[in-house]
């Protein structure tokens, strides 16, 4: 594959990979399938570099919320030097440290996580979708339960009318591609 001339390239590679899938997993939804992104070395090394560069020397985790924040979170806290902290639906931590509570369209959610690092350690958090903003605003209550500094919010895509900007009111949220 060729590499891209400059990173700005890169990234607008790496939007144009990601490919809407209407109707899935339900009727009316419109899915954004990353998985081109990923298996595109250059785009997705642009992606990662863009999550992280506005939060650069300010972060010591990187907390990755489940499940395809997993796969940019962990890219993210190798290029920085980070750690890794998974951000984990109920039942699947061995020994969560804490939970919290959110609201879906059709029910409540639950995610969890360890207290691997000191209390006061800064976390960037990041995620593949914001959308109407829950999941992340549950992440940032358990950062704050867990004793952590959040450093700042960075997620890849945004949809910008599910209103998840506002209801997560993080003054450093970072998104790298919007709809």
């Amino acid at each position: 594959m060729t590499t891209p001339a400059n990173p700005q390239t890169a990234l607008e590679r790496a939007e144009s990979l990601i490919l809407e899938v209407p109707d899935y997993p339900s009727s009316g939804i419109l899915f954004r399938d990353i998985t081109p992104l990923l298996g595109d070395a250059a785009a997705f090394r642009a992606t990662v570099d863009a999550l992280i560069a506005p939060f650069e020397g300010q972060f010591d985790v990187v907390a990755g919320l489940e499940a395809r924040g997993f796969l940019f979170a962990s890219a993210a806290a190798y290029a920085s030097g980070a750690g890794l902290m998974p951000v984990r639906k109920a039942g699947k931590l061995p020994r969560p440290a804490a939970k919290v509570d959110y609201a879906l369209e059709y029910g409540v959610a639950v995610v969890e996580a360890h207290n691997d690092f000191p209390r006061g350690s800064r976390v960037l958090v990041i995620d593949d979708v914001l959308a109407t903003g829950g999941t992340l605003v549950a992440a940032h209550a358990l950062m704050a339960e867990l004793g952590y500094e959040v450093a700042g919010t960075s997620v890849l895509f945004e949809i910008e009318d599910l209103g998840g900007r506002a209801a997560l009111n993080d003054p450093q949220l970072h998104t790298v591609f919007h709809s």
